[in-house]
């Protein structure tokens, strides 16, 4: 499994690596950009509102296909971050559970990277806690069996509170250089 965090990124390398790769969209997905990431990614990991939902279920309808998706949650209250509040999950997760061509598979976090490892170690077992609930909730087209957390730097912690994804990237291919802007 391969993930992208940019649209661009992904449509360039998704053209170019073989065609058995399955791709996850990982980063903040702008609803300008949901049709060229609905169909193309196996998973959509980054869905934090209602408008976007909706970006989403029309795009997939119009492609005749199930989206699956995973609801960020900003489990920090990070003002930087994307993602709903774990409080405002309920809602957003009730309106994704009656769209007929989304499904939900379960949830995405990404702590603060300020946090100390006690800390990280809560917000995931947090998250934990935050699918079990949501799973119990019984909705027909939200498996809830995705638990997305954990980066190169946590990832263990992650995985010891139920994390099945970690992104594990800069770890593979070390840090990305930003000061290169194209």
């Amino acid at each position: 499994i391969f993930g992208e965090s940019k649209e661009q990124e992904l449509s360039k390398k998704q053209a170019s690596l073989p065609a058995d790769i399955q791709w996850h969209f990982i980063g903040h997905l702008q609803t300008n950009k949901v049709n060229k990431v609905v169909g193309r990614a196996a998973l959509i990991q980054s869905v934090d509102s209602t408008r976007l939902l909706d970006k989403i279920e029309a795009a997939a309808e119009r492609l005749g296909i199930t989206q699956e998706i995973l609801m960020e949650i900003n489990i920090g209250a990070e003002e930087s971050k994307s993602g709903v509040g774990p409080d405002d999950l309920w809602p957003l997760l009730d309106a994704a559970a009656a769209k007929t061509h989304i499904k939900v598979r379960g949830l995405m976090a990404i702590p603060p990277a300020d946090a100390d490892d006690t800390a990280t170690r809560r917000f995931f077992a947090e998250m934990r806690e935050l699918l079990a609930k949501a799973a119990a909730r019984g909705y027909e087209n939200a498996r809830m069996n995705i638990l997305s957390m954990g980066m190169s730097h946590d990832y263990a912690a992650a995985i010891a509170e139920g994390a099945t994804i970690v992104r594990v990237g800069t770890a593979i291919y070390g840090a990305r250089d930003y000061s290169k802007k194209k």
